[in-house]
């Protein structure tokens, strides 16, 4: 019944997210139909980033990068001005990064407030 699926999130500005997707963080991003469509490497059906004026972000990480070296990675975004969130209680580094729980992990978010994440593989 439901063969191909593919996620999508919001966002309030699209302009700020087409920069910030293809800019800061260097991915494929194209337009259609006034939405974005994200093609992430490994061959997934793309991800919609449609916009939504009164979008609310979400309080949950929505969209999680697999890195080789965490570490370079953080390095590279903090230098292209992204900021890592720091959570209390979670053991991260002064970089955001934690390590006590499983996969290295990072957090930061999009210009719209989305949460994503950087993850160690």
């Amino acid at each position: 019944m439901f063969s191909r699926a593919f996620s999508g999130f919001a966002v309030a500005d699209l302009n700020a997210a087409r920069d910030f997707y293809a800019d800061t963080l260097g991915l494929d991003v194209a337009e259609e139909n006034g939405m974005l469509i994200l093609q992430l490497d490994g061959g997934a059906r793309p991800t919609l980033i449609y916009p939504k004026p009164d979008h609310e972000p979400a309080t949950y990480t929505i969209l999680n990068f697999e890195v080789e070296d965490i570490d370079a990675v953080v390095d590279e975004l903090m230098d292209r001005g992204v900021d890592f969130e720091l959570y209390e209680g979670f053991g991260q580094d002064e970089r955001g990064v934690m390590r006590n729980q499983g996969p290295p992990i990072a957090w930061f978010r999009d210009p719209a407030g989305n949460i994503l994440a950087v993850i160690e593989a």
